[in-house]
């Protein structure tokens, strides 16, 4: 039932705009911090490590939060639209079944993201003329950064469920990642939930291990991860949809 779910809410994302999202708004995150290094290089000295502070600041204090919100928006459009909940809710399908299709969806929209970001850096690296060789750990803060975003969609989702506007899960991860730059210098970055994707991918100090253990970085991300979907799931057992 759950992979069912899971197809039906891939089929609601063929031609739609989120598509052409995805691929615009890392773009213009990777453009924006090449340049920003290209204007830098007296201060940014260690090539690829420089180079990927400032794809890294652009990218997760701004953009991929504001695009996860975009995502989890739009899982939750069709059925704040023409009173789909009402169908959706007399389905023979459980709701955390519906939520973690809705949640798996996005999560893997975030890792297409993830991926495009990675590639998007190592093309900004050769056209800036870097010459060392790529840093292994790219694949690190790749995939700790998709689960950071895994986390960040987690509680978007719960925002988009409860609030019927298609801009408030956006303004609120927007939100979110600027307030998780300062969360991370003053050094509780690991207990903030939108401190964490800064955190994974390393984005201050990327020639150095992470600020926290994994162990720490891991049990907090989950403790959000289930908040976020246990709430959604509380939300939509105890209250009444409103169609109108």
């Amino acid at each position: 039932m759950l992979f069912r779910s899971i197809r039906a809410e891939f089929l609601k994302l063929r031609r739609s705009f989120v598509w052409l999202a995805m691929l615009i708004l890392p773009v213009l995150s990777a453009g924006l911090a090449t340049a920003n290094y290209l204007n830098n290089l007296g201060m940014l000295t260690d090539q690829w490590y420089s180079l990927w502070t400032q794809h890294a600041l652009f990218y997760c204090a701004l953009f991929a939060p504001a695009l996860t919100g975009v995502y989890c928006a739009y899982v939750c459009r069709l059925e704040h639209l023409n009173r789909n909940w009402n169908a959706v809710m007399t389905q023979p399908i459980p709701v955390h079944t519906m939520l973690a299709a809705k949640l798996t969806v996005v999560s893997v929209l975030t890792a297409l993201t993830q991926i495009l970001i990675g590639v998007l850096f190592i093309l900004s690296g050769k056209l800036a003329g870097l010459t060392n060789p790529i840093p292994f750990e790219l694949l690190y803060w790749v995939v700790r950064g998709w689960w950071a975003l895994t986390v960040q969609a987690s509680l978007l989702l719960c925002i988009a469920l409860i609030i019927r506007s298609f801009a408030v899960p956006v303004a609120a991860g927007i939100l979110g990642g600027f307030c998780g730059l300062p969360a991370l210098v003053k050094g509780f970055g690991v207990y903030f939930p939108f401190s964490l994707l800064e955190l994974g991918m390393c984005s201050h100090n990327p020639s150095e291990p992470m600020d926290c253990s994994a162990a720490a970085f891991l049990i907090s991300s989950c403790a959000y991860l289930l908040l976020g979907f246990g709430l959604s799931v509380l939300w939509m057992r105890t209250q009444d949809v409103k169609t109108a």
